[in-house]
């Protein structure tokens, strides 16, 4: 998996959630799109990248959703 192509994809989903005047909600917002839209691998790849890199190139509202991502989904 192209990691760059991940960031890119990630850095728009994060660029359309900005517009949210709350920033909770925007980080809420990133956060269910990559659990309802992107695969399982695609968010592990994303994380391990995170992980290794600290965020650095990726959309500040994805890192902030990156915490809830590695959260268990509650029913």
């Amino acid at each position: 998996m192209d990691i760059d192509n991940l960031i890119h994809m990630a850095n728009r989903i994060g660029e359309f959630f900005q517009a949210m005047p709350d920033h909770d909600e925007a980080v809420d917002g990133v956060t269910q799109h990559l659990r309802k839209f992107w695969e399982p691998r695609m968010r592990r790849e994303l994380l391990a990248h995170l992980d290794r890199a600290g965020g650095s190139g990726v959309h500040p509202l994805v890192v902030d959703a990156a915490t809830q991502l590695r959260q268990p989904v509650s029913s």
